[in-house]
């Protein structure tokens, strides 16, 4: 008789997981279905434009959910972009309702798939809190993104410009981001003035990280800069015969130094 042995923990964990993941990703769009075929059978304007209203606001929440969906694979992700990816949809399920910009200030940063997918959830969590705890007041609300990388660790800093009277109640419901920043090896700080609110997750590279992180710095530094042609210069080259503003533009373009 065959034994099976148990699956790993880990394993099982990432297979319900996924299981979740695709049952709420069906379940949205069915629903983006059903709205959007009211929305077709209903008759009058303002009905018409609330359902399509609702049909907008759940494509958000599903762009929302794809991108914090588990990762498969170990191919290392490009942060700055997923982090993007997730803003957008997170501005079209809920920001650009509650008149809140979202800005990005992201370097290049490569992470481990699982681990970029819990920099997701950390940054999804403190926007989120963000949007509902400040106060902005008269002011235009704006909530940035910032994310830099220093030698072997990152910061990633979630920055509004509101304030946040009731900081024991937003303390408490940071506790789910602090965990996973744990996770991560890193932690998570706040900090508040009058018209500003900051948090701060901080964490280590893990050994590949560092390594491909290097290796993007290293190339980035050796890329070779174009020299730029003053506009002045293109336009004294356009009066000119073919050949000799063609001639002209590469001596323009030879370096300083070239025999």
């Amino acid at each position: 008789m065959t034994v099976l042995s148990p699956a790993p923990s880990g394993f099982q964990e990432g297979v319900l997981l996924r299981e979740l993941n695709r049952r709420v990703t069906n379940g949205v769009a069915f629903a983006i279905d059903l709205v959007s075929a009211a929305a077709i059978r209903v008759d009058g304007t303002e009905a018409k434009s609330a359902l399509s209203d609702v049909v907008e606001l759940l494509h958000g929440y599903a762009d929302v959910h794809r991108v914090l969906a588990m990762p498969a694979g170990d191919t290392l992700t490009h942060a700055a972009t997923y982090i993007r990816k997730l803003g957008c949809g997170m501005r079209r399920a809920l920001l650009d309702r509650m008149n809140i910009q979202l800005a990005f200030a992201t370097g290049s940063l490569a992470l481990e798939p699982e681990r970029c997918w819990h920099l997701g959830l950390i940054v999804h969590e403190l926007v989120m809190h963000a949007a509902r705890h400040a106060c902005f007041d008269a002011r235009a609300g704006q909530i940035t993104i910032k994310l830099t990388r220093t030698g072997a660790l990152v910061n990633c800093v979630i920055l509004d410009n509101g304030s946040r009277p009731a900081r024991e109640a937003s303390d408490r419901e940071l506790r789910i981001a602090r965990d996973i920043a744990r996770a991560l090896g890193g932690r998570i700080e706040q900090g508040f003035g009058t018209e500003f609110t900051s948090i701060v997750l901080s964490f280590p590279l893990t050994e590949r990280e560092r390594g491909a992180n290097w290796s993007i710095a290293t190339r980035q530094m050796r890329a070779p800069r174009r020299t730029r042609v003053p506009a002045s210069n293109v336009a004294a080259l356009g009066s000119r015969r073919p050949a000799d503003a063609l001639g002209r533009l590469l001596t323009l373009s030879l370096p300083v130094n070239a025999p």
